[in-house]
């Protein structure tokens, strides 16, 4: 049962949005009632969201990075490849602003030690932060969010419109090609808005499986973003997309 409920998570979280028909496709040899029961289960644990007819990832459902404590080790390598290519565009006594998520922890955890002002609107990366000595760091106010562990709503809007920024380092819930930049909660979402507005440099930070992941709220499209820092396995069509949008790829 564990092992079926685990499959059953990782194939809505790979696709977003699953209807009852495709998890009855996936395991075909489990009843209807077991399937329905697993889906209770997992919506009662916070590992899916039932919706009618099917089930869909939390991630879609709650912003860039769902249960944060959950999504931490996936993809651990290829956000760990991602934190070292972006510590690269980091430089002293300048401003950035890191948002939420397991990407933009990781790299708050190898952060560069210098007199850099940083504001950020997630607790992790505050934590991280908090181990080093030169940088100042700032957290916006808010609401929290339990489950991505980041400040959110109008008192976080009021604080960074007053501020400007040399980079944002931003999250990425998924992103389409007819949708852009997708998020999955309308308060994290207008909150990147805001940065990308009040910065000169906008980074996204994506890890190739949020390419054709699809969610609620439109954030931007590629031509509102200065360079990608990804793990050097985006698909072609994506590549040629940011090409055409005068998008740097590292």
């Amino acid at each position: 049962m564990k092992q079926r409920r685990s499959a059953l998570v990782d194939m809505v979280n790979r696709m977003g949005t699953v209807s009852f028909h495709q998890i009855k496709d996936a395991f075909p040899d489990v009843s209807d009632m077991t399937l329905r029961t697993d889906l209770k289960a997992l919506d009662a644990d916070r590992q899916i969201v039932r919706i009618h007819g099917g089930a869909r990832s939390v991630e879609q459902i709650i912003g860039t990075d769902g249960l944060l404590a959950t999504r931490t080790s996936k993809h651990a390598d290829e956000k760990e490849q991602i934190a070292r290519k972006a510590i690269e565009l980091i430089k002293p006594n300048t401003t950035v602003f890191l948002d939420s998520g397991s990407t933009t922890t990781a790299l708050a955890a190898s952060f560069p030690d210098e007199p850099i002002m940083v504001f950020s609107s997630s607790i992790t990366c505050a934590a991280e932060l908090a181990r080093l000595k030169h940088p100042s760091v700032y957290m916006t106010g808010g609401e929290l969010d339990r489950y991505s562990m980041s400040l959110n709503g109008s008192q976080a809007l009021s604080s960074v419109r007053t501020l400007s920024f040399d980079q944002y380092f931003m999250g990425i819930t998924g992103y389409t090609m007819h949708g852009g930049v997708v998020c999955g909660s309308s308060e994290e979402t207008s909150l990147k808005q805001t940065c990308i507005e009040r910065a000169d440099e906008v980074i996204a930070l994506m890890d190739s499986s949020k390419v054709g992941r699809r969610s609620t709220f439109t954030v931007c499209d590629l031509d509102q973003i200065d360079i990608v820092v990804s793990d050097g396995k985006l698909p072609e069509d994506f590549l040629l997309a940011c090409s055409n949008a005068g998008v740097e790829v590292l």
